[in-house]
């Protein structure tokens, strides 16, 4: 971790503590008046525990990023948690030309990928955050201090996921922090979260004019412990399927319940992804949602991204998308839409002509004027345009500003607990559900007005969470546990582009894991590159 690119760490309406060790010189704080004694804000040290997960830093879209020679969109959290997990996959891929997104797109990234350096020290300055709290905020509030040790964990579990071996510090520190097995850190991980998981607020749905919407509560911790065990055997050799459908089903039988219930023609999936999810009822799935307002959180890198990225103006013909911004960026791979469309026959249409012809409100991808097949990966309508993210409002209200969104993200929400418990079901049952399992399954689709059936094989549910969650940032993690993406059976699983090929090639192992940023191998004589970098 290399600590000279975090240039805040605390924010401005917080004081520091005479004598906090750090390698940035603007830390280290002496009271203009000798006779003063200086306490942090603890509130204000808290909630940018939170926020490095929605904002750039605290001046807003176009105020100063928290990172030395990073802007807000290549060192944003969901921006490149989104990116990182999705354009090396079978779901999306990415027109523009920006210096690494063609590596992304073509799974082609090395040690000096730029977002990925983005992505790695936005993580870092978040558990800088959380040590930074739990160093001088210690004692203050019992819950919170358990939420800030769930967001460290969260931060860890991200880079477990992406990098594996990764530096590891508990405390803020002048030297260089060791590097830490990416199973050990698991096993930290897991420790972590089962010694706060009671500590944390109970479980409730809320809408975000309750309080402690937008707060990490215990199913956040259960849904990241079954994802943390859905995934054992890839980060520790040793598989936990038993843990994962346990701790999934904690979530499934809590009060996150499924959102069903459609508005104003709108169907109940597409509410959770719109400008008034926080209000209009589909919060009652959020776990933990990343919270915005197109006035009080104004960033490139959240739901802005994800609502812009993916819609030109063209698409923008059932309602109003209430943001000026369409970038013309992301769209589907023909691997995604044939999910829904298993013959490839999927209509040129709008989104809503679309979920009619698929026969699930989930395929809400837009075909007008779009090749199905992408023939040029620079050409935005060379490949089928994704419209799941909009900043509409389904209550048919008013969005705050005509450029920055008010749709909350949901990071975490209660269909991934569905899927887990299904998933975790088949492999204790020799590859297929039992019939508890295709329930979990079944809920999901009868949501989506879909057919159901009595039982699913893992293939089946690798094909269902891509209906369900395409897009949220899972896919590369999912491809990874089945062999798909990278390693001797990622020649099975092709997906157009794939390696740079059109028609898709194989991929060596150790792209299951990204290369550490070769500016903090070069900082840190600890660290030990990952295998092929």
């Amino acid at each position: 971790m290399n600590f000279r690119y975090i240039k805040h760490i605390i924010p401005a309406a917080a004081l520091v503590i005479a004598g906090l060790s750090s390698c940035t010189g603007d830390l280290d704080v002496t009271p203009i008046d000798p006779s003063k004694t200086m306490v942090p804000d603890e509130v204000a040290l808290y909630t940018k525990c939170y926020s490095s997960m929605s904002l750039q830093g605290q001046g807003g879209a176009n105020g100063d990023c928290d990172i030395d020679g990073l802007d807000g969109g290549t060192a944003g959290f969901v921006r490149q948690l989104w990116n990182s997990n999705e354009l090396p996959t079978d779901e999306a891929i990415c027109a523009w030309g920006d210096p690494g997104i063609p590596a992304y797109n073509y799974c082609q990234s090395d040690a000096s990928h730029p977002m990925l350096k983005g992505f790695y020290y936005r993580l870092y300055v978040g558990i800088t955050y959380c040590n930074h709290y739990l160093d001088v905020c210690a004692g203050i509030d019992a819950t919170r201090e358990a939420e800030v040790r769930f967001l460290r964990a969260l931060y860890y579990y991200h880079l477990l996921d992406a990098f594996g071996n990764v530096p590891f510090a508990t405390a803020l520190m002048s030297e260089s922090p060791q590097q830490i097995q990416r199973a050990d850190l698991y096993k930290w991980i897991e420790s972590e979260l089962l010694d706060v998981k009671d500590k944390l607020l109970a479980p409730a749905a809320r809408k975000d004019t309750d309080q402690g919407y937008g707060r990490a509560d215990q199913d956040a911790a259960n849904l990241l412990l079954a994802r943390l065990y859905l995934n054992a055997e890839v980060y520790t050799g040793t598989a936990n399927w038993a843990a994962a459908k346990e701790y999934a089903e904690k979530v499934i039988n809590g009060p996150h319940k499924l959102w069903t219930s459609g508005m104003n023609g709108w169907s109940a999936y597409q509410m959770l992804f719109m400008g008034d999810n926080g209000s209009n009822g589909a919060s009652q799935e959020a776990i933990l949602p990343l919270l915005q307002d197109g006035v009080k959180t104004t960033a490139w890198c959240t739901s802005l991204f994800l609502i812009a990225s993916t819609w030109n103006a063209d698409m923008d013909t059932e309602a109003n998308l209430n943001t000026s911004e369409y970038w013309s960026g992301n769209r589907a791979r023909i691997q995604l839409v044939s999910k829904f469309f298993p013959n490839n026959d999927a209509p040129q249409a709008s989104i809503k002509d679309m979920a009619m012809a698929a026969g699930d409100d989930r395929a809400l991808f837009y075909g007008i004027g779009r090749e199905l097949k992408i023939t040029n990966p620079g050409e935005f309508t060379s490949g089928y345009s994704v419209g799941k993210f909009r900043n509409t409002y389904a209550s048919g209200g008013t969005s705050h500003n005509s450029q920055f969104v008010d749709a909350d993200f949901f990071l975490m929400r209660a269909a991934e607990a569905y899927l887990i418990a299904a998933e975790a079901d088949a492999r204790l049952s020799g590859g297929t559900t039992t019939a508890t399992g295709a329930n979990y399954i079944n809920a999901l689709r009868q949501r989506a007005h879909t057919t159901t059936t009595s039982s699913y094989t893992l293939d089946q549910i690798l094909d269902e969470r891509a209906r369900e969650l395409y897009f949220e940032g899972h896919r590369r993690t999912d491809l990874i546990r089945y062999g798909y993406f990278g390693g001797d059976r990622s020649g099975q699983y092709l997906w157009e582009w794939k390696a740079g090929a059109e028609n898709g090639a194989s991929i060596p192992a150790f792209r299951n894991l990204y290369a550490l940023p070769d500016e903090d191998m070069n900082a840190n004589p600890n660290l030990v590159q990952n295998p092929g970098y």
